[in-house]
């Protein structure tokens, strides 16, 4: 994979991933400057910024730039062998079709069982395990918010010491509920999405809502009869527990938010009770994603995210990957790997709703690749496609899940997104997601106050300068230092210790916390 893994720091490194590549990318910190001799002999023509792509042969106008062993564009013109080969010199090439596509062609070598790995969790009534205890409070509208989250402070003030069982008091913020066409088709999406939301694994059945009272989606559609497991016979989550705003017992501002306190203490005496246990490492319900990708992302963290998919399906785990908006251009490694014929053509669906969804924007896949993603090396979609599907692992795709369903099935599912960071962990928690792996090139200080979240970083440099926001540094694999195979047993393991409670990562310690974002396609009214 690299031409000179050696421990000399200033010793040229180029990486290629396939050897019918003819670019490969320079690993250096800082990038090698023109005239730099590679190994190979070549001498490098321009300075080549770190992570970006370097001829290795004269590449002719017209012809195919190769990464990963595939066109990723086309030269524009002609460029010598040692240019630095950007994205202003490519092409890009078409989307593939969604037709005469191999559907369930492929046939891997079967995994062997993993066995007698555990981790302690919290089990649920409804037979799924928690990672974390967690208080959420549910919002049917925006125009609550504000004073939840009041009331939310005052909770973690005031009452979260008396309880030392639960971990966090977190508001389910968003911006649905009114001013939207609520029967519209798609409304369907964010609706679910809050409802699946609201019983996720780590809120151990517990489900309050505050409603304002006028709103489009009342408390009953959002949750209906059925809707909520039953926790215990005295558990008030056998009805609907809502604490409405309009209602006229409330007196003025302090009035509404004692309500919600003393609702909320509820839960918090009930949530207390609950002990970890020992699981299978089964249990887990893992969420795969990367953002502010750039070059390395595909050569180091998601390969090792990739394998440690593989051994969290062997030990019997769920785990999702998406951005639908990312590994389309991907979509034949996609549906080769399909266990059936009819997940492949869930997963085509998917990618005819997102061509749809791009036409009726008047945009194309092409805006996708940010300015950071191009800074990190990346010259476009194709390329980032290629680097982002490699989380996946090799196991088979046994689910797909549209936008704001709930997990299905255990091992590997295509779990449909958009690429942006929010709304796909959004919608991964409200698929039943208790973890979350997310990668990184460029950084960026992303986490969740609902689920654990573990940083990769892509390069040694990132890991060193955000020392204490990256929990994981996959730098080392370009560096030789490590394997692809050593850091996902790393993460593996780690998983298993934050799963636990017995460490935390930097996200948990730092409170960094996004905002949910509800996927809404449905117009506004």
């Amino acid at each position: 994979m690299s031409e000179t893994p050696t421990d000399e720091p200033l010793k040229p490194l180029t990486i290629r991933m396939h050897d019918s590549d003819n670019v490969a990318i320079v690993a250096n910190d800082g990038g090698l400057p023109t005239g730099t001799t590679l190994p190979s002999g070549l001498v490098l023509r321009d300075k080549v910024p770190q992570g970006h792509k370097v001829a290795l042969v004269d590449l002719p106008a017209g012809g195919a730039v190769l990464r990963y062993g595939i066109p990723i564009g086309y030269a524009i013109s002609d460029i010598p062998a040692g240019s630095w080969v950007h994205e202003r010199l490519l092409s890009m090439p078409e989307a593939r079709e969604l037709d005469a596509l191999p559907m369930a062609t492929t046939r891997g070598q079967a995994l062997p069982p993993l066995e007698g790995y555990t981790f302690e969790g919290y089990r649920n009534a409804d037979g799924s395990v928690g990672t974390r205890n967690i208080l959420a409070i549910t919002q049917t509208v925006q125009c609550v918010a504000g004073v939840t989250e009041f009331a939310v402070q005052r909770i973690k003030k005031e009452l979260l010491p008396r309880y030392p069982n639960v971990d966090d008091v977190v508001a389910l913020e968003h911006g649905y509920g009114c001013g939207v066409a609520i029967d519209a088709p798609d409304a369907i999406i964010p609706i679910r999405t809050l409802r699946n939301l609201s019983l996720n694994p780590n809120f151990g059945g517990e489900v309050m809502v505050v409603s304002l009272g006028c709103e489009k989606l009342q408390p009953e559609r959002l949750l209906p009869p059925g809707s909520i497991p039953v926790v215990d016979e005295r558990s008030s989550t056998q009805g609907l527990d809502v604490v409405c705003l309009q209602d006229e017992a409330h007196v003025g501002f302090m009035s509404m938010v004692e309500s919600i306190m003393r609702q909320a203490e509820t839960h918090l005496q009930r949530l207390n009770a609950r002990r970890r246990e020992t699981v299978p490492a089964s249990e887990l319900v893992v969420g795969v994603q990367c953002g502010g990708s750039d070059a390395f992302s595909g050569v180091t963290a998601n390969p090792a995210v990739g394998f440690c998919t593989d051994l969290l399906v062997r030990a019997g785990a769920s785990v999702m990957f998406s951005e639908t908006t990312e590994v389309r251009d991907g979509i034949a490694q996609l549906t080769a790997r399909a266990a059936t014929p009819e997940l492949a053509e869930a997963m085509v669906r998917e990618m005819a709703w997102y061509d749809a969804y791009l036409q009726r924007g008047s945009v194309d896949r092409s805006a996708n690749t940010t300015p950071g993603n191009k800074k990190g090396g990346l010259s476009n979609i194709v390329e980032k496609a290629m680097g982002s599907i490699v989380k996946s692992g090799s196991a088979p795709i046994a689910g797909v899940l549209s936008p704001g369903e709930k997990l299905k099935t255990r091992g590997l599912t295509y779990a449909a997104t958009p690429a942006s960071d929010f709304i796909c962990g959004t919608l991964q928690l409200a698929a039943g997601m208790n973890l979350h792996v997310f990668t990184t090139g460029r950084g960026t200080p992303y986490g969740l106050a609902e689920c654990p979240v573990i940083k990769v970083a892509t390069r040694t440099d990132l890991a060193r300068r955000w020392h204490d926001l990256m929990d994981v540094n996959a730098g080392t694999i370009a560096e030789g230092k490590a394997t692809i195979e050593e850091v996902g047993w790393q993460l593996f393991h780690l998983m298993l210790d934050v799963a636990s409670g017995r460490k935390k990562t930097w996200a948990e310690q730092w409170k960094l916390h996004n905002a949910l974002v509800l996927f809404n396609p449905a117009p506004v009214t």
